[in-house]
């Protein structure tokens, strides 16, 4: 099963996320199947590929929480 979900990257006390889609027994740095987004926790940045994530979404993948509640402040709904 594929996950969207958060993949860390920076120094210590200045972590940024990739969103990323992943099988869900992988690791948190493990082998990334695709990358659909950022977000920086810091500056409340965020930046998504629309497009990837919906086609993701629609052949199976499923949603972490912390990925589900930066999607719905960016006011994207995914089901």
């Amino acid at each position: 099963m594929v996950k969207l979900r958060l993949k860390r990257y920076g120094r210590k006390q200045r972590m940024t996320y990739r969103i990323v889609a992943i099988d869900a027994q992988s690791r948190r740095e493990g082998k990334v199947t695709r990358e659909v987004g950022f977000y920086n926790p810091r500056k409340e940045e965020t930046q998504l590929d629309i497009s990837a994530i919906t086609a993701l979404c629609e052949s199976g993948a499923q949603l972490t929480k912390t990925v589900r509640d930066i999607f719905r402040r960016e006011s994207l709904k995914i089901t």
